[in-house]
Protein backbone atom coordinates (compact mmCIF):
# COMPACT_ATOMS: atom_id res chain seq x y z
CA UNK A 1 0.00 0.00 0.00
CA UNK A 2 1.00 3.58 -0.60
CA UNK A 3 0.43 6.36 1.88
CA UNK A 4 0.42 9.96 0.73
CA UNK A 5 0.59 13.04 2.92
CA UNK A 6 0.22 16.56 1.58
CA UNK A 7 1.76 19.63 3.14
CA UNK A 8 2.40 23.26 2.34
CA UNK A 9 -1.14 24.51 2.03
CA UNK A 10 -2.58 27.57 3.67
CA UNK A 11 -3.77 31.07 2.99
CA UNK A 12 -2.20 33.16 0.26
CA UNK A 13 -3.06 36.43 -1.42
CA UNK A 14 -4.25 36.52 -4.98
CA UNK A 15 -1.27 36.76 -7.27
CA UNK A 16 0.93 35.03 -4.76
CA UNK A 17 2.67 31.69 -4.78
CA UNK A 18 2.54 28.52 -2.78
CA UNK A 19 4.26 25.15 -3.01
CA UNK A 20 2.54 21.94 -2.07
CA UNK A 21 4.41 18.78 -1.22
CA UNK A 22 3.23 15.21 -1.17
CA UNK A 23 5.32 12.72 0.77
CA UNK A 24 4.89 9.09 -0.22
CA UNK A 25 5.63 5.98 1.78
CA UNK A 26 4.79 2.29 1.78
CA UNK A 27 5.64 1.69 -1.86
CA UNK A 28 8.18 2.27 -4.57
CA UNK A 29 7.52 5.87 -5.45
CA UNK A 30 9.26 5.81 -8.82
CA UNK A 31 6.86 3.10 -10.02
CA UNK A 32 3.87 5.41 -9.79
CA UNK A 33 2.71 8.19 -11.99
CA UNK A 34 1.44 10.98 -9.80
CA UNK A 35 -1.24 13.59 -9.99
CA UNK A 36 -2.68 16.58 -8.22
CA UNK A 37 -6.41 17.10 -7.97
CA UNK A 38 -8.53 19.66 -6.22
CA UNK A 39 -12.05 19.96 -4.94
CA UNK A 40 -13.88 23.12 -4.01
CA UNK A 41 -17.00 23.09 -1.81
CA UNK A 42 -20.04 21.74 -3.64
CA UNK A 43 -17.98 20.90 -6.69
CA UNK A 44 -16.61 17.72 -8.13
CA UNK A 45 -12.98 16.83 -7.80
CA UNK A 46 -11.06 18.08 -10.80
CA UNK A 47 -7.75 17.33 -12.39
CA UNK A 48 -4.93 19.80 -11.87
CA UNK A 49 -1.69 18.22 -13.06
CA UNK A 50 -0.07 14.85 -13.67
CA UNK A 51 3.46 13.60 -14.07
CA UNK A 52 4.83 10.32 -15.35
CA UNK A 53 7.02 7.96 -13.36
CA UNK A 54 10.20 9.41 -14.77
CA UNK A 55 8.96 12.98 -14.72
CA UNK A 56 9.39 13.33 -18.46
CA UNK A 57 5.71 13.53 -19.34
CA UNK A 58 3.62 16.24 -17.73
CA UNK A 59 0.07 17.38 -18.26
CA UNK A 60 -1.89 20.30 -16.84
CA UNK A 61 -5.46 21.38 -16.70
CA UNK A 62 -6.09 24.37 -18.94
CA UNK A 63 -7.11 26.41 -15.92
CA UNK A 64 -3.66 26.17 -14.34
CA UNK A 65 -1.37 25.85 -17.32
CA UNK A 66 1.35 28.46 -17.25
CA UNK A 67 0.82 29.11 -13.55
CA UNK A 68 1.37 25.75 -11.88
CA UNK A 69 4.35 23.43 -12.14
CA UNK A 70 4.30 19.80 -11.13
CA UNK A 71 7.55 18.03 -10.32
CA UNK A 72 8.83 15.03 -8.43
CA UNK A 73 11.92 13.92 -6.58
CA UNK A 74 12.03 10.16 -6.75
CA UNK A 75 15.05 10.00 -4.45
CA UNK A 76 12.99 11.66 -1.73
CA UNK A 77 9.68 10.02 -2.69
CA UNK A 78 8.09 13.44 -2.89
CA UNK A 79 5.75 15.11 -5.34
CA UNK A 80 5.48 18.88 -5.64
CA UNK A 81 3.10 21.43 -7.01
CA UNK A 82 4.45 24.93 -7.39
CA UNK A 83 1.57 27.34 -7.71
CA UNK A 84 2.05 30.90 -8.89
CA UNK A 85 -0.22 33.77 -9.89
CA UNK A 86 -2.87 32.28 -7.68
CA UNK A 87 -6.49 33.24 -8.15
CA UNK A 88 -9.48 33.00 -5.87
CA UNK A 89 -10.78 30.28 -8.17
CA UNK A 90 -7.82 28.14 -7.12
CA UNK A 91 -9.16 27.87 -3.59
CA UNK A 92 -9.86 24.22 -2.88
CA UNK A 93 -8.71 21.14 -1.07
CA UNK A 94 -5.76 19.79 -3.00
CA UNK A 95 -4.99 16.09 -3.02
CA UNK A 96 -2.12 14.14 -4.45
CA UNK A 97 -2.69 10.72 -5.92
CA UNK A 98 -0.67 7.76 -7.16
CA UNK A 99 -1.34 5.81 -10.34
CA UNK A 100 0.36 2.49 -10.91
CA UNK A 101 -0.58 2.26 -14.57
CA UNK A 102 0.54 5.57 -15.99
CA UNK A 103 -0.10 9.27 -15.84
CA UNK A 104 -3.66 10.27 -16.48
CA UNK A 105 -6.06 13.16 -16.07
CA UNK A 106 -8.84 10.84 -14.94
CA UNK A 107 -9.67 10.59 -11.26
CA UNK A 108 -10.66 6.95 -11.66
CA UNK A 109 -7.18 6.06 -12.89
CA UNK A 110 -5.59 6.74 -9.53
CA UNK A 111 -5.27 4.07 -6.88
CA UNK A 112 -4.03 5.91 -3.81
CA UNK A 113 -4.97 9.29 -2.40
CA UNK A 114 -3.76 11.64 0.26
CA UNK A 115 -6.18 13.20 2.72
CA UNK A 116 -5.95 16.57 1.02
CA UNK A 117 -4.81 19.98 2.13
CA UNK A 118 -6.60 23.31 2.06
CA UNK A 119 -5.44 26.11 -0.18
CA UNK A 120 -7.25 29.39 0.22
CA UNK A 121 -6.56 32.34 -2.04
CA UNK A 122 -7.78 35.70 -0.81
CA UNK A 123 -8.57 38.58 -3.11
Amino acid sequence: QVQLVESGGGLVQAGGSLRLSCAASGGTFRNYAMGWFRQAPNKEREFVAAISRSGVFIQYADSVKGRFTISRDNARSTLYLQMSSLKSEDSAVYSCAANGKGYSIDVVSYDYWGQGIQVTVSS
